[in-house]
C-alpha cells in the first residue's frame, strides 16, 4: 500500500482527532460554583440541618466529640419549623436549579475564551465538592477555578466552602491545580446589576417616599471580632451601590439564631424603628444574597412583609441576580482574571 494511501490517511486524521480532543481536555478549565445547598424535598431538610450544624468551623457545640450528637439533636428540634418554612416556598429550596442555571449561563458566556466546564459544588447537600472534582477529574480536567458564590467573606460561608473543597482536592486522587475566587464585593458588573434592580424596585411605589434597607445574612459578634472581613466587604457594596444610585440606605441583619451575639440591628428591630419613624413604604434589598432561597423567599417575602403590614407599611423586595446578564457577566470576569493570573489566559 502507497505512503499516500485513503485508508492509511483517514487513519492519520482520526489518529490526529484523537491527540487534538486530548489536548483540549487537558486544557480544558474547570469552574466549581461554591455554594451552601439546601433541602430540595421536605424530607431532605433535617438531615440537611444535621449537617449545618455538624461544622464545627462555623458553630462549635461543646467537645468535638460531641459535636454530631447535638447537631442531631438541634437538627431534629428545628426540623418541624424549618419544614413549614419550605413548604410555603414550594417544598424545598430552589437553590441547586438556580445554581445548575447559573452556571449553564456562565459557561455559555465563556465559550468564547476558551474550553470552559461550569459544576457546583454544595458544602451541606449534595452536590458534594468530591463529586463534583470526580467528574473534573473524568473529563481530563486539571485546572480548576473555585468561584465563591457568596460575595461577601466570611469563614462561615465562603471560608468553610473554600476549606471544604481544597481538603477534597487533597484527598483525590487526580492532580488539580486550583485558583481561588474567595470574594467579589464590589466587583463592577455585580454593583451594576444591584443599582439597576434597586432602580426598578424604587419604581414600584410610584413616586412616593421609600426607605431602602439593605438586609443581610447575620453572623455571630464574635466572628467579626477575632477579624473576619464580612462588615467591611458589606460596606464595600452599598458604598459601591450608593455612588451608582444616589440613595442612601439602611444596614441590617436577618437569619439569626440561637444564644449568642449577633450582628445588630435585626431586620425586624430596623423594620420597627423605620415605622415608629413615620415610614410608610419598604424596599429590601438581599444584600449578602444572589439567589432566591428560603431567606428571600420566605423570611423576605412572607414573613418579613406580614410583620410589614402589621406595622401599617409596605414592603417589597428587588429581584435577585439569579441568572441576570450582567451578573453572569461579572461571574465571567471573576473567572477569567482568575486564570489570567494563573497565566492559563492571556
Amino acid at each position: 500500500m502507497s505512503r499516500n494511501s485513503p485508508k492509511k490517511s483517514v487513519t492519520l486524521l482520526f489518529e490526529k482527532k484523537i491527540m487534538t480532543d486530548s489536548f483540549q481536555q487537558r486544557n480544558a478549565i474547570g469552574v466549581v460554583l461554591l455554594n451552601l445547598g439546601g433541602p430540595e424535598k421536605l424530607e431532605d431538610v433535617e438531615p440537611f440541618l444535621f449537617n449545618l450544624f455538624s461544622d464545627r468551623k462555623i458553630i462549635r457545640l461543646g467537645p468535638s466529640f460531641m459535636q454530631k450528637f447535638i447537631a442531631r439533636r438541634i437538627a431534629k428540634k428545628r426540623a418541624p419549623t424549618s419544614m413549614e418554612s419550605y413548604r410555603l416556598i414550594g417544598g424545598g429550596s430552589p437553590l441547586a436549579a438556580t445554581t445548575l442555571a447559573q452556571g449553564a449561563a456562565l459557561e455559555k458566556m465563556l465559550a468564547g475564551y476558551g474550553d470552559f466546564k461550569v459544576d457546583m459544588a454544595m458544602r451541606y447537600w449534595p452536590p458534594y465538592a468530591d463529586e463534583t472534582l470526580a467528574k473534573m477529574a473524568a473529563a481530563g480536567i486539571g485546572r480548576l477555578v473555585g468561584l465563591t458564590l457568596y460575595p461577601h467573606y466570611s469563614i462561615a460561608t465562603t471560608g468553610s466552602s473554600v476549606d471544604d473543597l481544597k481538603e477534597s482536592v487533597a484527598g483525590s486522587n487526580n492532580e488539580f491545580d486550583l485558583a481561588l475566587v474567595e470574594a467579589w464585593p464590589d466587583q463592577p458588573d455585580y454593583i451594576a446589576c444591584l443599582a439597576e434592580n434597586i432602580r426598578e424596585g424604587l419604581r414600584q411605589f410610584g413616586g412616593e417616599a421609600v426607605e431602602l434597607v439593605y438586609s443581610a445574612h447575620s453572623l455571630p459578634k464574635k466572628f467579626i471580632d477575632e477579624g473576619d472581613p464580612y462588615l467591611d466587604h458589606m460596606a464595600r457594596t452599598i458604598k459601591a451601590v450608593e455612588t451608582e444610585t444616589g440613595i442612601k440606605g439602611y444596614l441590617c441583619f436577618q437569619s439569626r439564631s440561637g444564644p449568642v451575639e449577633w450582628l445588630t440591628p435585626s431586620t425586624p428591630e430596623m423594620m420597627a424603628k423605620l415605622a415608629a419613624g413615620g415610614s410608610k413604604n419598604l424596599l429590601m434589598v438581599p444584600i449578602s444574597f444572589v439567589s432566591d432561597h428560603v431567606e428571600t423567599l420566605y423570611e423576605i417575602d412572607i414573613l418579613y412583609r406580614g410583620q410589614a403590614e402589621k406595622l401599617g407599611m409596605r414592603l417589597e423586595r428587588v429581584e435577585s441576580l439569579n441568572v441576570q446578564d450582567d451578573f453572569i457577566r461579572g461571574l465571567r470576569e471573576l473567572v477569567l482574571g482568575a486564570c489570567r493570573e494563573k497565566g492559563w489566559l492571556r
